[in-house]
């Protein structure tokens, strides 16, 4: 049977509704860790990086010119299509639903947390997201719920090989905006390559079309949660470009000394 096939969407419809049925029964602390969870780093979550363009922080921009092109691009991306799409989709998924969501996907991502808290010496967490795997999947219903912090205090941690990089040494020193992806620059660019071939949405489903729309969903999905902290923050902005050099490569740099 191929995977994009009406009897598996079928089938996935019905699990879907029987796992957001489930989670009516779920325990009032479980919700609740569930929903407050951040297991995703938002940008967009820390007001006082945004608005710092007055940092003696150095960042390297020799393709500034190019950068704000790309820039002014996904923020037309995501004000004309990106955002349409997200609102819809919110108004036919509730918010449980959303979030049951976000954790699955972020479940599947343990490999690149849990090899790359190890590269960076930190064995408990490494040891945390083993344990999260194990409990997610198995009494998470495959980490729709996250069971692992509600009962165990086990929490998410966001590391990624761009991380590794700068713990060993490497430096930011070139800033880049990527179409679609958004802010990085030179090492964490090497780092999201690295993390892709950690990640097992990049060898299943094999059809490619399969693959992009997955991560499409996965996209709507995250920006639907999200609605109106990018907005809130670029209003607020003397220059949005700015902010948000500044505040990526901070928060970047924050999350390496951690």
């Amino acid at each position: 049977m191929e995977w994009g096939g009406k009897a598996w969407l079928r089938r996935g419809f019905v699990a879907f509704c029987c796992l957001f049925m489930a989670g009516i029964a779920v325990p009032e602390k479980a919700l609740s860790a569930e929903m407050s969870s951040n297991v995703d780093e938002d940008l967009y979550a820390d007001a006082e990086l945004w608005n710092d363009q007055d940092s003696d922080v150095h960042i390297a921009d020799p393709l500034e010119p190019w950068n704000r092109l790309w820039f002014e691009i996904n923020d037309r991306l995501y004000f004309w299509v990106l955002k349409p799409v997200a609102r819809g989709y919110a108004a036919i998924i509730p918010e449980q639903g959303r979030v049951m969501i976000r954790n699955f996907f972020h479940n599947l991502s343990m490999p690149i947390h849990f090899v790359n808290a190890l590269l960076q010496g930190k064995i408990k967490q490494a040891g945390a997201e083993l344990g999260r795997f194990v409990f997610n999947t198995w009494g998470g219903f495959l980490g729709f719920f996250d069971v692992a912090e509600a009962a165990y205090d086990l929490k998410a941690g966001d590391e990624d090989f761009g991380q590794t990089l700068g713990v060993w040494g490497m430096g930011d020193d070139l800033y880049l905006v990527w179409p679609v992806i958004g802010p990085s620059n030179g090492r964490d660019t090497i780092g999201k390559v690295a993390d892709t071939f950690m990640n097992p949405l990049t060898y299943y489903p094999e059809d490619f079309s399969a693959r992009a729309a997955i991560f499409g969903f996965k996209t709507v999905n995250n920006t639907s949660l999200r609605i109106g902290e990018y907005e809130s923050l670029k209003k607020a902005a003397l220059d949005p470009y700015v902010s948000l050099r500044n505040a990526y490569t901070q928060m970047r740099r924050k999350e390496i000394k951690e």
